[in-house]
């Protein structure tokens, strides 16, 4: 159970941030590219010759490729490179001074060195168990904050079996306006386990912060309101204080 759950770890942690799109239309063409943004009916694709935009009801399957990432793509070189990343994590008092945030975790938390660190993963942490999990991710999209979860709840789907969102409500993050989700899904390649996620989504410009935090399921209701606290802990800034997160 445990060498399965930290597979699922490192799958989910690989999986999620990264993805490029290969459209197949109901006419027999292919479109290979990447979404920027969703529009009521249609999605808008970056190609190699420039934007188009595809009607929702044209789209036969979106097929996911494992290069590229959310909004621009990068250069194999610069995906494939490990972060280089100057963090710390002192009793409760995350800070990362390479991206310029903080969080609040528990007492019994690490920085996790087994989960990918590649961009645009900017940490990962577990609890000692390694039963529940946490990646933060930045990425520039210049879309809107709907049209951006939407594009993730797209790759949600390809990663998991049963997906079902459970919750989606705006909330107040580091004093901007962000987005809280909660869903639930099976990983079948991990032995099938069922997980739950709370993601939080804070846009910052065209900078899209998001920080996911996810266990499995049996485990998530107790831990909920960990989770709940880590994500709002998120400041831009190092905070003059910080509170202690309940267990």
């Amino acid at each position: 159970m445990r060498r399965a759950l930290l597979t699922f770890s490192l799958f989910v942690a690989a999986a999620l941030p990264a993805a490029a799109e290969e459209f197949a239309l109901r006419d027999g063409t292919k479109i290979v590219g990447h979404m920027t943004a969703i529009q009521g009916d249609k999605i808008e694709v970056e190609t190699a010759y420039g934007k188009m935009q595809l009607k929702r009801a044209d789209i036969l399957t979106i097929n996911f490729t494992e290069n590229g990432v959310i909004a621009v793509p990068a250069s194999p070189d610069a995906k494939d490179a490990p972060q280089n990343i100057d963090e710390s994590l002192r009793g409760t008092n995350y800070i990362n001074k390479t991206d310029k945030f903080t969080l609040t975790v528990p007492q019994d938390w690490k920085i996790n060195p087994k989960l990918p660190r590649t961009a645009p993963i900017v940490t990962a942490l577990s609890s000692q168990d390694e039963l529940r999990f946490l990646i933060v991710t930045q990425e520039e999209y210049g879309g809107s904050l709907e049209s951006y979860k939407g594009l993730l709840e797209l790759r949600y789907r390809r990663v998991f079996g049963g997906y079902e969102e459970l919750s989606e409500s705006p909330v107040k993050i580091d004093g901007k306006s962000a987005l809280l989700l909660s869903f639930r899904g099976i990983s079948t390649k991990a032995d099938n386990l069922p997980v739950q996620f709370l993601v939080a989504i804070i846009p910052s410009g065209t900078t899209y912060t998001r920080v996911a935090t996810w266990c499995v399921e049996p485990l998530f209701h107790e831990t909920q309101p960990t989770f709940e606290n880590i994500v709002n802990s998120y400041r831009s800034a190092a905070p003059a204080a910080t509170a202690e997160v309940r267990k």
